[in-house]
């Protein structure tokens, strides 16, 4: 499974930018826009990462029969985690939350000319799960882990910090 960065067209939600990055880089190298002093003391501005590629387990089959595996998907707005609380399937089955959530993330998928929470809703489970992973790596800056140290044994390991629900990390 691949995850790097894709460049995407047309305009970013909400007045956001992307900056392409190498396509090798996975999400944890993903890197917030800071101020860093230079080789002269002059600030190194870099750009906000918005957007992140995947590649699917299995893939979306559509309703022709094409299997799509290559995808985009962008960092999650609060707008984007709200918005979908007022919809009436996640407020009846509040396990609906995510596909609403990942309907409204990812940008691209293959081919599929319009993104929307019924193609996440038609997904195999095992690509839910992967999406549904992936969106909380990229939206908790890159990882979901922590590295601690056994207090018994001293051996180093790591725990996973994130909700088990998209919106509750």
């Amino acid at each position: 499974m691949r995850r790097g960065t894709a460049p995407r067209s047309g305009p970013l939600p909400d007045g956001a930018s992307a900056a392409p990055v190498a396509a090798a880089a996975p999400p944890a190298q993903a890197a917030p826009a800071l101020s860093a002093p230079a080789g002269d003391g002059a600030p190194v501005r870099r750009q906000l990462r918005t957007e992140f590629a995947f590649e699917l387990p299995r893939g979306y089959v559509d309703e022709a029969g094409t299997v799509h595996r290559e995808g985009v998907m962008r960092l999650a707005t609060a707008r984007d985690e709200l918005i979908p609380l007022r919809d009436l399937r996640v407020q009846e089955n509040p396990a609906y939350l995510s596909v609403v959530l990942l309907g409204r993330v990812i940008t691209r998928l293959g081919t599929v000319p319009h993104m929307h929470d019924g193609v996440v809703e038609n997904m195999f489970a095992s690509d839910l799960a992967f999406l549904q992973d992936f969106y909380r790596q990229i939206n908790a800056e890159g990882h979901t882990r922590a590295g601690v140290t056994c207090p018994h044994c001293e051996q180093p390991f790591e725990v996973e910090l994130g909700g088990s629900r998209l919106g509750e990390s």
